[in-house]
């Protein structure tokens, strides 16, 4: 065999060997770490319809508070059943924590992805860090109940893996906080104990009300007929994600999601001069994108942040016009980016937090086949920004992907 010729080492993944000891799944949850949190829960909650499913007070974990830095409580927030899949941090708080390093750029708190099990949180994180990849952090947390890894990427963002998110049934309650229950700072030992068993052996010995748990409520009245179910906004969140980031250095940021984390490359696009790229993890065309930093000041976004923006996709074309246009009431301020920017999507617009945060609804992604091919340009319905046509036509691949599971409110 020729010496250039290297045989990578495989992994048994559940019998199926692959180049990690992990896959990723899928984009599970996301968050900004804000300094205006009382406009921001009410933009989050009021006006983009996610429910608070816990709070966290950050000034219980240090023993002399953090005086003099305004809010220390942070929302976790949810679309479907999953305990969270937004959540919004003090950004004051969080800085004082130091939490990335230093890095003034970085507002995510997290930006996390879902593995199969916890066999690939444990494997994947000892061989992440055998690798070469920064940890902040592994174990498990109270909230939410995830096992997980917490890695730096090139530009300190936290990256998340983990598995078990806890999930909210019929009654709308997150698990209580028992008393035996607690925070693990260490990453697992194999094999643990279901969560049912757990949850079974805590009532057992320390009696902790089922019932005790949060409880998110809406503070609007349904009165919008979304799908034939009447729903408080005229738009439902279906799906979040794609996450969008301006780095750096493009190759190291490729080398870290495609070499360590095995992200697939989609497509790769030249918008002004600027190299912008396009990763998934499973069939959607993209889950992460990555834009140069110098492209933020031509596109007039935040300069205070390296999101680029953090999508949220609705049930349908007509949601999304609907939304369109009751966030526009509601003095949400909707805008247009170019639609080279987003390839394998459709129809979309942008609002801004208020700490300038951008977010992208939008309501189709493209799905990628067993052969790995995207879409041409000349493929694709072109899209003009301005134009919101009442109805559009149907792509072959309209309404594929992992469906929204359970009602809708």
């Amino acid at each position: 065999m020729p010496d250039d010729v290297k045989v990578r080492q495989k992994y048994n993944v559940g019998g199926v060997l692959l180049d990690r000891p992990f896959k990723i799944r899928r984009l599970g949850h996301f968050g900004f770490d804000n300094v205006n949190m009382a406009e921001s829960v009410t933009f989050y909650t009021e006006l983009l319809g996610f429910r608070v499913s816990d709070v966290l007070d950050f000034g219980r974990m240090n023993k002399d508070g953090f005086p003099g830095l305004g809010e220390t409580r942070g929302w976790f927030m949810r679309h479907g059943t999953d305990h969270h899949s937004f959540v919004l941090f003090p950004r004051k708080v969080r800085q004082a924590m130091n939490r990335h390093k230093g890095n003034p750029e970085v507002t995510t708190n997290q930006i996390t992805f879902q593995v199969g099990n916890l066999r690939e949180v444990v494997e994947g994180h000892k061989w992440l860090v055998g690798n070469g990849v920064g940890m902040e952090r592994a174990g498990r947390d109270m909230l939410g109940s995830n096992y997980h890894s917490y890695l730096y990427d090139p530009d300190d963002h936290i990256i998340e893996l983990y598995y078990g998110v806890q999930q909210i049934g019929w009654d709308q309650l997150s698990k209580p906080e028992f008393k035996t229950y607690k925070r693990w700072p260490v990453v697992a030992e194999l094999p643990q104990p279901a969560e049912y068993d757990e949850i079974r052996t805590e009532e057992s010995t320390a009696h902790t009300p089922l019932n005790s748990g949060y409880r998110g409520t809406d503070a609007l009245a349904p009165k919008y007929d979304v799908g034939g179910i009447l729903m408080p906004r005229p738009f439902k969140t279906v799906r979040v994600g794609p996450v969008r980031l301006f780095v750096k250095n493009m190759e190291a940021s490729l080398a870290y999601y495609i070499d360590k984390m095995g992200f697939i490359k989609s497509e790769e696009v030249v918008y002004n001069g600027h190299r912008c790229v396009f990763l998934r993890v499973n069939t959607e065309h993209h889950s992460l994108a990555l834009y140069p930093h110098a492209l933020r000041a031509e596109l007039g976004l935040s300069p205070h942040s390296s999101s680029m923006s953090f999508g949220l996709q609705m049930g349908s074309y007509q949601q999304l016009r609907d939304a369109l246009s009751w966030l526009g009431e509601k003095g949400a301020k909707p805008f247009e980016l170019p639609p080279e920017l987003r390839p394998g999507m459709d129809q979309a617009f942008y609002v801004r937090d208020p700490d300038g945060h951008a977010l992208e609804l939008y309501h189709y992604m493209e799905q990628v086949g067993w052969d790995g091919r995207v879409r041409t340009a000349s493929q694709r319905r072109a899209i003009k920004m301005g134009e919101w046509p009442e109805a559009i036509d149907a792509p072959p691949d309209a309404y594929m992907g992992e469906p929204f599971l359970g009602p809708l409110a």
